[in-house]
């Protein structure tokens, strides 16, 4: 992997969204120049990406909310630690529905598993909601700076991150049903953001999107949140977002 890694303060991320047309399938991305206001391009799959300071927050009332202590979380792509090859952890996500149970490989992207189990030991995910669900294809979450509860502004989910940015890796194996993976707003922008996919995506969503693990026990839960209402039809959001109460990691 590269060390292009970049952490550019005011690029915003953006939310997965799918676009299942007859043949071709791709994920929603905006650019934090923007106002909060999702594009959806017509090819080129492209998923959200926590950057650096978040995109502008116009009511001010994303800023309000509380946050917990942080201080021992990952502050820039140099802080991760990668998890070694043949090194493996469980990750247990107790969510609002149930518990998801989750092994994370670093054979398969040691970057993106040790971001992962690194944000998750510092408590950065706990509170934090899957504020996207886009049924038979995955559930995101991820953004622990406008996704955390109490969510002050809804229409901010998705575009918060951790304030860095690190490259792609890899991608070894394919997007089956359980797989877990990075969610990105374009080459070489990882952040906190992650994916569940709900069914059999091989061949379907181009391998931009790093994997880094897998759901082992809990994909009834996984399903639960994919199956909550949506604000509106087709909008992606769920009414009441299911929340990741706590997440925990073991050998």
């Amino acid at each position: 992997m590269t060390r292009a890694h970049r952490a550019t303060p005011g690029r915003a991320a953006a939310r997965l969204a799918a676009l299942v047309a007859t043949a071709a399938v791709a994920l929603a991305a905006c650019s934090s120049a923007a106002s909060p206001t999702p594009t959806l391009p017509s090819l080129s799959p492209v998923t959200p990406s926590p950057s650096a300071t978040a995109s502008p927050s116009p009511s001010g009332s994303a800023a309000a909310v509380a946050t917990p202590d942080l201080s021992t979380c990952p502050h820039t792509f140099t802080d991760i630690k990668p998890l070694k090859a043949g090194e493996k952890r469980t990750v247990t996500i107790q969510t609002t529905e149930g518990t998801i149970v989750t092994e994370v490989s670093g054979d398969l992207g040691p970057m993106a598993a040790g971001n992962f189990v690194q944000l998750a030991e510092c408590g950065y995910y706990d509170g934090v909601v899957f504020h996207r669900i886009v049924p038979d294809f995955v559930i995101q979450a991820g953004d622990g700076q406008f996704a955390r509860v109490p969510i002050a502004n809804p229409d901010h989910m998705g575009y918060g991150g951790p304030g860095y940015e690190f490259d792609d890796e890899p991608v070894i194996g394919d997007y089956t049903r359980g797989t877990l993976a990075m969610a990105n707003a374009g080459p070489n922008t990882n952040g906190s953001q992650f994916f569940i996919v709900l069914a059999d995506l091989k061949g379907k969503l181009d391998k931009s999107y790093t994997i880094f693990g897998k759901v082992t026990s809990g994909m009834d839960v996984v399903d639960k949140v994919a199956a909550a209402p949506e604000t509106a039809a087709g909008s992606q959001t769920p009414v009441d977002p299911v929340e990741m109460t706590k997440v925990t990691v073991s050998q």
